[in-house]
């Protein structure tokens, strides 16, 4: 570490709020350029989070700065909450055309995915006079209100109290559930839709902060058809995996599903604040004014998502994430032949995620181990972060290329054979996940 990162980090722990912290090893990022971080003194990082996915195209993506160029010359205010602005309508209608769907239906836009979560959630339950949420063990939906309610590793992890509006069912895990996994996880939802109460249940097409758990095939189809069957609105949250990082635009094209109502947040605005919910206008128009936020949809924002949605169509960036996502789980498997510490390398596209256990036998979590793996990795030369306690999320910008992969690939293994080298003194500061 250098004296002016070293400078930087005092200041940090001295100024900014330990609520909103979330960290693994001593990282301050200075600046970036594509899929590259840089320290304070100049030393480069191979960026394999895309912070949390939210940079899908890297860092200072030409469309992005000019997009934010453009509105920073002339904007037309700072929301779209009592003024009507050309940049705003348009990405709304750029969204609706992207996402399938029936009948008359509305956007929202907020800062976040948690806000958009939580506006969808409130929206159904207005909607449809019912009371219940039925969401997933292990599920993230947000940091606030009733999506962090919905958030099964907040509620697990003691961050907010369980509500007795949200009723929780288990995520079908293929590594360590085996062929019952799917059986499990439909029952539990047979028996939560059972009384006839739910306004809506919200599903990960990919589990992501549960530990990056890809579930069986068919699993969202038949997870439509019973909300179909119960009145209940199917809300798929797209906020981390979608728009084109599964390799497809959208992570519930996989099963061919048509959930009532998307959620988007993170990529959509390369780093900008911005999400967006898009679903139902019986849904999303009523209350009228009940999800104000004065900066939601301001012109900043939604020229840079309208920016992010156009590069992702016209560079061909889902097909992209296909085939670096099948390089990089390929390589990461074959550089790993035959280690006991790692149990699984599942994901689709560019949501990868690499289970790390005691030995392949037991499949024993072993949060420790990750711990001194993504360390060591930042030690090394890579930013990659761990879910599920155990596992490495391995998330680049969409844009990475061939030799950037096979280079994450040599320090991943590299950070998972030496991670003991890593001491507790130096992972003490550092809670992770």
């Amino acid at each position: 570490m250098t004296t002016s990162a070293a400078h930087w980090l005092a200041r940090d722990a001295a100024a900014v709020a330990r609520v909103e912290k979330l960290r693994f090893f001593p990282l301050v990022a200075e600046s970036g350029d594509g899929c590259r971080l840089r320290e304070p003194g100049g030393r480069t990082l191979l960026d394999l989070s895309a912070t949390w996915t939210a940079c899908g195209l890297g860092h200072g993506h030409p469309a992005v700065l000019e997009a934010l160029a453009r509105s920073a010359r002339n904007p037309p205010g700072a929301g779209a909450l009592s003024a009507v602005h050309p940049d705003a309508v348009l990405l709304a209608e750029e969204l609706l055309a992207l996402v399938p769907g029936e009948g008359e239906r509305r956007v929202y836009f907020g800062h976040a995915g948690s806000d958009a979560n939580d506006v969808a959630i409130r929206s159904a339950l207005a909607a449809t006079g019912r009371d219940i949420v039925v969401a997933f063990e292990h599920s993230y939906h947000g940091g606030l209100g009733l999506a962090m309610a919905a958030s099964g590793v907040h509620v697990e992890g003691g961050s907010v109290s369980p509500s007795d509006r949200v009723r929780f069912v288990p995520y079908p895990d293929p590594y360590r559930d085996g062929t019952e996994a799917l059986e499990h996880s439909l029952a539990a939802i047979d028996a939560a839709l059972t009384p006839g109460d739910v306004a809506c249940l919200l599903v990960e097409p990919i589990l992501s902060d549960g530990g990056l758990v890809v579930p069986p095939a068919g699993f969202l189809r038949e997870v439509a058809a019973r909300c179909a069957s119960a009145g209940t609105l199917l809300i798929c949250d797209e906020v981390k995996v979608g728009l084109g990082r599964p390799g497809t635009l959208h992570a519930f094209e996989h099963d061919g599903v048509r959930p009532d109502l998307v959620t988007f947040g993170k990529s959509l605005g390369a780093g900008v604040p911005i999400s967006a919910a898009v679903g139902p206008a019986w849904v999303l128009d009523h209350p009228a004014g009940s999800a104000l936020l004065t900066t939601a949809g301001n012109p900043f924002s939604t020229a840079v998502g309208r920016a992010v949605l156009r590069v992702i169509c016209a560079e061909g960036l889902p097909e992209r994430a296909e085939r670096m996502g099948t390089r990089l789980r390929d390589g990461l498997g074959q550089a790993t032949t035959g280690w006991e510490v790692v149990g699984d390398i599942r994901g689709r596209g560019l949501a990868i995620g690499v289970d790390l256990v005691t030995d392949r036998a037991s499949r024993g979590r072993d949060p420790g181990f990750a711990a001194r793996v993504v360390y060591r990795a930042w030690e090394l030369g890579a930013v990659v972060y761990y879910v599920g306690g155990n596992v490495l999320e391995v998330t680049p910008p969409l844009v990475i290329g061939e030799d950037e992969v096979d280079r994450a690939v040599e320090i991943l293994a590299e950070a998972i054979r030496t991670a003991n080298q890593v001491g507790d003194a130096q992972l003490a500061p550092y809670a992770g996940w």
